[in-house]
C-alpha cells in the first residue's frame, strides 16, 4: 500500500487495487469517523457521483474507513473552480466545512474533479445533524 497522508488526525493509504484506507486517529477520532460515514452514505443516497463511495464499514476498535478512489489531488486549481465544486456539493445537501484545494482530487477515468475528506461536513437538510466537532482551523 502507498501511504499518501499521515497527520495527527488521519493516515490515508491507497491499496494496489485502488481502494482507499483512511485510519482516523487523535482527538475525537470515532466521532469524526462516524460523521464521515454518515455524510458519505447521505451523499450516495442523493446520487452524488463526485465523492468517494464506502466499500467497507468500520468498527470502533480500528476506525478504518475503506472507500473508492477519487483520483489524485490537484496541484493547481483556480479559486473560482474550487468554490464552484463545493457549491455543487451543497446542492446535494452537504456543506463540507473545510473548503481547501487539498480536499479536491481529479479522477482521470471520467475527467471529473471530486471532493474528499468529509469528517467535519454538515448535512444541511437535517436540522438535528451538526458536525460533531468544531472544525480546527489550524492544520
Amino acid at each position: 500500500m502507498e501511504e499518501v497522508k499521515d497527520t495527527r488526525r488521519a493516515v490515508v493509504r491507497i491499496a494496489y487495487d485502488g481502494r482507499v484506507f483512511k485510519t482516523f486517529k487523535g482527538h475525537q477520532a470515532q466521532e469524526r469517523c462516524d460523521n464521515e460515514i454518515r455524510v458519505l452514505k447521505f451523499l450516495e443516497g442523493r446520487g452524488c457521483s463526485f465523492v468517494p463511495k464506502i466499500l467497507e464499514g468500520t468498527n470502533a476498535e480500528t476506525r478504518i474507513l475503506v472507500t473508492s478512489n477519487c483520483g489524485r489531488r490537484v496541484d493547481h486549481l483556480s479559486e473560482k473552480k474550487m468554490l464552484s465544486l463545493f457549491k455543487d456539493l451543497e446542492g446535494f445537501g452537504v456543506r463540507h466545512e473545510d473548503v481547501a484545494q487539498r480536499n479536491v482530487t481529479y479522477r482521470h477515468a471520467d475527467g471529473r474533479f471530486c471532493i474528499i475528506d468529509f469528517e467535519f461536513a454538515t448535512i444541511l437538510d437535517d436540522p438535528t445533524h451538526q458536525s460533531p466537532i468544531a472544525w480546527p482551523h489550524s492544520k
